[in-house]
């Protein structure tokens, strides 16, 4: 249930201010990177066998995942495997790709509220989103941030039921690729992860929530 019930770190100092953004423009420093498409975006969770297996043979998330708590989606497969130790942290075991809606990830996005940002707003807020220092593979800090948000009760059960296109098992690779990084090899490790590259945010998204 590790991706449930571990909160990201809130650490409003460590996120300096830049400056405003230029509407419908991202920073480089706040910028969405991930692997999608025209109608999708690909997630990353990680979870004990006990939640992944019940949910790889279904389609979708069934017990035992809770629809009781916030749960948090990030869009880079580098940054979750740093947090996860790829995939060897108790109750992170299995990586997943969950391939959802562009629609219902902008969705989350327009309720989220930034977890720098005024607390008050924050605690009524439905969904939060954090930035974090991204991660190379060998787990180095990067000089840009990666976003990672935090769903609601409420809109955990419409992520669910009505955004989620698949999900898919990437555990076995990330051994694999674990095992390439830990030998020195981290081009070959990274030639098996999906690429990812910058998101086209809507411009008042982008204006609201990378102005961090």
């Amino acid at each position: 249930m590790a991706q449930q019930r571990s909160t990201p770190r809130q650490s409003p100092s460590r996120h300096s201010p830049r400056g405003p953004v230029a509407s419908g423009q991202s920073s480089e420093l706040h910028a969405v990177r991930a692997d999608f498409d025209d109608s999708t975006i690909v997630v990353y969770q990680a979870y004990a066998p006990a939640i992944a297996e019940p949910a790889l043979r279904a389609g979708r998330f069934v017990a035992p995942f809770s629809f009781r708590r916030m749960t948090w989606i990030k869009p880079s497969l580098p940054w979750l495997l740093h947090r996860s130790n790829w995939a060897a942290k108790p109750g992170q075991e299995r990586i997943l790709a969950v391939r959802i809606t562009r629609q219902g990830w902008e969705r989350a996005l327009a309720a989220g509220e930034l977890t720098t940002g005024d607390q008050q707003r924050l605690a009524a807020a439905e969904v939060h989103v954090q930035w974090d220092p991204e991660r190379s593979l060998r787990g180095a800090a990067l000089n840009h941030y990666s976003i990672q948000v935090g769903l609601g009760r409420e809109t955990v059960r419409t992520f669910v039921d009505e955004w989620i296109v698949s999900l898919t098992d990437l555990t076995p690779q990330i051994r694999r690729a674990a095992e390439l990084v830990r030998a020195g090899r981290t081009e070959q490790a990274r030639r098996l992860l999906p690429d990812e590259r910058r998101y086209p945010l809507p411009a008042d998204l982008a204006a609201r929530l990378c102005r961090v």
